[in-house]
C-alpha cells in the first residue's frame, strides 16, 4: 500500500486547498538560480586561482547550501532576511571575480522584483478569494 503524505491523510471532502504563496515559489526560483550561480562562480575562481583552493571551494559550497537551506525558511521573516544578505554576498563577490558586480546586480534586481510582484499576487489572490467565498455564500444553490 502506498504511503500518504500527510496532507492527504487530513483531507476530508469539501475541505478547501490552503493557497500557496507566489512570493515564496519566486523567491525560491531566484535562489536555486543563485545556488547553481555560486557553482559556476566557485568553479571559475578555483580555475583562475584566485585564492587558496580549499578555501574557494569550500565557501563557494557553503553559499550554494546557504541559498537552498534558505528556500526551506521562505515562510518565515528570516528567510528573506537571508535572501537579501545573500545578494549583499553575491555583489561582493565582485572582488573576487569582477563580473559578479554585473551578475549580482541582475539576480538582486530577479530578487527585488520576485518578492513585490510575489506580493502584490499574493494579495490579488486573497482578495479574489475572499470575493468567491462571499459569492459562494450568496448563491449557495450554484455552488
Amino acid at each position: 500500500m502506498a504511503k500518504l503524505t500527510r496532507a492527504q491523510r487530513e483531507w476530508r471532502p469539501g475541505m478547501q486547498k490552503k493557497q500557496r504563496s507566489v512570493k515564496t515559489m519566486f523567491a525560491s526560483t531566484v535562489l536555486v538560480c543563485e545556488a547553481l550561480l555560486a557553482v559556476f562562480v566557485t568553479l571559475a575562481a578555483f580555475g583562475l586561482k584566485r585564492g587558496e583552493p580549499a578555501v574557494i571551494l569550500s565557501l563557494g559550497a557553503a553559499v550554494a547550501v546557504l541559498c537552498i537551506v534558505t528556500c526551506a525558511l521562505l515562510t518565515k521573516k528570516i528567510g528573506f532576511i537571508i535572501g537579501w544578505a545573500l545578494q549583499v554576498v553575491f555583489f561582493l563577490s565582485g572582488f573576487i571575480l569582477v563580473d559578479m558586480f554585473y551578475l549580482a546586480s541582475a539576480f538582486t534586481l530577479c530578487w527585488w522584483y520576485a518578492l513585490s510582484k510575489g506580493e502584490s499576487m499574493d494579495r490579488e489572490n486573497t482578495q479574489r478569494a475572499a470575493a468567491q467565498e462571499a459569492w459562494d455564500k450568496a448563491h449557495p444553490e450554484q455552488a
